[in-house]
């Protein structure tokens, strides 16, 4: 297959050749392994890479990837990093609007009829940065002779991959997980691996996010070996029965099998402190399934007490020698709706919770699994029980720390299109997309998909969210039935139907507002209403702000229907760097990188000061959240 850079331009073409989406578990190649928790199937593509910026796409180097292309000309880059970070383009904050706007026209395609199809919007865009990546490797002693995918974990915004001067696939969805299978293209010795990177593609108009706007391969990169029998995909439920005590217990799981690989799939479960409570072997097969196994009197996974069971699958070949080993923690919980009161256990939840982006002070987006830790032991000392993961997926790893500390997430799919239909503040959807426009559809179920399907056995999960401030349509609706027809186990939210009530009987088993006063909620309470009540984003935190927290928690032992919310937000996004006067280290924020339009302090509006800092609201946070703990 050829790569047609027009892909940049159609909302229709947003992967090729890409892996299907599955379950995010880790596998090792033994016990020995397992118990060190590094695995010999993976190998990191980490670290330096040959790099080359452009500008726009005409000034790209057209075919870096041949294996004899003189590359003497090249820069460096580390992997994972964003590239405006390290030192190309321009750094950029906006909240709303869309970077362009103001300097170049452009309107989604489609949007304004079938005849508008927006060729060259972003394939000749002069503001497109590009970022040609290249590197060499050889495969591990362990990866050789197996099938070896590769897993970009985070690539912004828009991505072609070759491998040996031949083209391999091409993604969008920046914070998803985008895989391709690698074994064909593969020689003994060196590889050379190549990926070009574009800044903007329609991708664009669905990911106006209040953030920053970078660009790069900002999550890591690695291989990863598959033996002969792989458990491709597991599905965990850790239900209850009826009676609340009983641990209702499902699993699937999908295996691809080389030429028919025979052998036995062991599946185990012990509790925390190593005690076997369940064991089956089975023949290897494509699909293993084990329906309602049902375990007496189980520890039940909440916030004060995240209670964790292990689960191990072991696949033996036919010889009976260990060949891959899938370790997965998980509880038992339910999560449902009862007379319009969201219960978790059969009590009701109470939402103690922070919108998060990922953030860290020197290196943006890119994040350390030390920045999540430390979030955690934030949450923890401040009795935040949930986070809303916005306005996209997050790193892997956040989602274990959830299972284990016990945080109610509710996880966003990566979706806003906030300049499509309000401008200027006033609600004006003539080009929204997606809205209910086919051709953009399958983008954004896609990114449901994807949600589900890789983070789908977390515990810590009790909601799906459809995205962010994208108003409401046909194609958000096609999202909530994606959910609702993969997942009865969770509830599903969305905001933006408070814009468009025609479709709130479609869209999310919660009313959600931002920043809606106490009076209206009162209001709404107190108005038979059809759904529970949660504020996505409240107690907007901008400056010396969060005030009026007492109002907000009155409603919680007033109104049942009532269930807390999510305050805007965790943490400021600032970039800290050296002041050109003082010679000081400073934070700066949106508007003092000459970027316009940046709404200016709207990228201070957290917790704590992004060098993780707290802020004395987080007194307040940590005083009125200290009253409700569940």
């Amino acid at each position: 297959m050829k790569p047609e850079l027009s892909w940049l331009d159609d909302p229709q073409t947003f992967r090729v050749n890409q892996l299907p989406a599955h379950s995010d578990h880790r596998f090792y190649q033994s016990e020995a392994d397992l118990a060190t928790g590094q695995s010999r199937f993976t190998q990191s593509l980490d670290g330096t890479w040959q790099f080359k910026f452009a500008k726009q796409p005409s000034e790209r180097p057209i075919g870096f990837y041949a294996p004899d292309y003189d590359r003497s000309g090249f820069d460096t880059i580390t992997v994972p990093e964003h590239i405006e970070i390290a030192g190309y383009g321009r750094l950029k904050y906006i909240n709303t609007t869309y970077p362009w706007e103001g300097k170049i026209y452009r309107r989604p395609a489609y949007a304004l009829g079938k005849d508008q199809k927006g060729e060259g919007m972003f394939s000749d865009g002069e503001d497109n940065y590009v970022g040609a990546y290249l590197r060499t490797f050889t495969l591990n002693s362990e990866l050789q002779n197996k099938r070896v995918v590769i897993q970009f974990d985070g690539v912004e915004q828009a991505m072609y991959l070759w491998l040996n001067g031949q083209f391999v696939g091409y993604a969008e969805d920046s914070f998803s997980q985008s895989e391709f299978d690698l074994t064909p293209y593969l020689k003994d010795g060196e590889n050379l691996i190549a990926v070009e990177v574009f800044k903007r593609s329609t991708a664009a108009f669905i990911e106006d996010q209040d953030m920053f706007r970078f660009s790069g391969i900002f999550r890591s990169v690695r291989l990863v070996g598959e033996p002969k029998s792989h458990v491709q995909d597991m599905r965990i439920i850790g239900n209850l029965a009826d009676n609340m005590t009983t641990g209702d217990f499902s699993l699937k799981l999908k295996l691809n099998r080389q030429a028919n690989a025979k052998g036995n799939v062991k599946i185990g479960i012990t509790d925390a402190d190593g005690e076997s409570l369940f064991n089956t072997t089975q023949a290897v097969n494509d699909d293993i399934e084990i329906n309602h196994q049902m375990f007496p009197n189980v520890h039940l996974w909440q916030h004060t007490d995240p209670y964790l069971y292990q689960l191990k699958v072991t696949v033996q070949d036919e010889q009976g020698k260990v060949i891959e080993i899938v370790p997965y923690k998980f509880g038992f919980r339910r999560v449902e709706m009862k007379n319009k009161i969201m219960l978790l256990n059969g009590k009701r939840i109470i939402l103690n919770g922070v919108n998060r982006h990922e953030w860290d002070a020197k290196s943006g987006r890119v994040i350390s699994l030390d920045d999540m830790k430390q979030d955690i032991k934030t949450f923890k000392e401040n009795h935040i029980n949930a986070v809303r993961t916005c306005h996209y997926p997050d790193r892997i790893e956040w989602y274990y720390l959830c299972d284990q500390a016990g945080i109610y997430m509710m996880a966003e799919n990566n979706l806003e299109s906030h300049g499509t239909w309000q401008k200027m503040g006033a609600v004006e959807p003539s080009y929204n997309v997606p809205g209910s426009l086919p051709e953009w559809r399958e983008a954004v179920v896609d990114r449901a998909r994807s949600n589900y399907e890789v983070f789908k056995n977390h515990t810590a999960i009790l909601f799906w969210s459809l995205g962010n401030e994208s108003y409401a349509g046909d194609d958000i609706a096609a999202m909530n039935a994606f959910y609702k027809e993969h997942d009865d186990t969770r509830l599903v939210h969305y905001e933006g139907v408070c814009r468009n009530r025609a479709y709130e009987d479609q869209i999310s088993d919660m009313e959600s507002m931002m920043y809606d006063p106490p009076k209206e909620i009162e209001k709404y309470l107190t108005n038979d209403p059809k759904k529970p009540f949660v504020d996505c984003e409240f107690m907007h935190d901008m400056g010396n702000s969060l005030g009026g927290m007492s109002s907000y928690n009155d409603l919680i032992d007033k109104y049942p229907m009532y269930q807390g919310g999510f305050i805007w937000d965790f943490i400021d996004q600032a970039i800290e760097t050296k002041d050109e006067v003082t010679g000081q280290t400073v934070l700066r924020y949106g508007g003092d990188f000459d970027d316009r339009h940046s709404d200016y302090e709207f990228s201070g509006d957290g917790l704590m000061f992004a060098d993780r800092t707290p802020k004395p609201a987080l007194q307040e946070v940590k005083y009125y959240y200290g009253k409700h703990i569940n």
